[in-house]
């Protein structure tokens, strides 16, 4: 079992940085690939990045490439989501999530575990 909860959002100006924090529990922390998801309101679902349990990145979303960067700790048993020059568009409640396996989709990647997610609200 892994629990997730998701910090650090807030409102902020377009063109700022922000860092979202998701801190985990669980002793098999280290063991999951990681990923962090967003949705904005009357938009589905996206999958910004994964990164395995070693914390090699697996896939990173063309949308966010070059802006958002996600790490992992596995001593601190806390995946980050560093976010740089904000825009409007990125406006909307992000989420972790966990998972023992890649499947190399994006779309079709359905995590075991969620955190209940952080709004960020970027404004123009």
């Amino acid at each position: 079992q892994v629990q997730l909860v998701e910090s650090g959002g807030g409102l902020v100006q377009a063109g700022d940085s922000l860092r979202l924090s998701c801190a985990a529990s669980g002793r098999t922390f280290s063991r999951y690939h990681m990923g962090w998801f967003r949705q904005a309101p009357g938009k589905g679902r996206e999958l910004l990045g994964v990164v395995a349990w070693s914390g090699l990145s697996l896939y990173s979303a063309d949308s966010v490439k070059g802006r958002f960067t996600i790490s992992k700790d596995n001593a601190k048993t806390t995946l980050y989501l560093q976010m740089n020059s904000l825009k409007p568009e990125d406006t909307a409640n992000y989420y972790c999530a966990a998972h023992a396996v890649w499947n190399g989709d994006p779309k079709r990647w359905e995590p075991a575990y969620w955190g209940q997610g952080t709004q960020v609200t970027v404004s123009s």
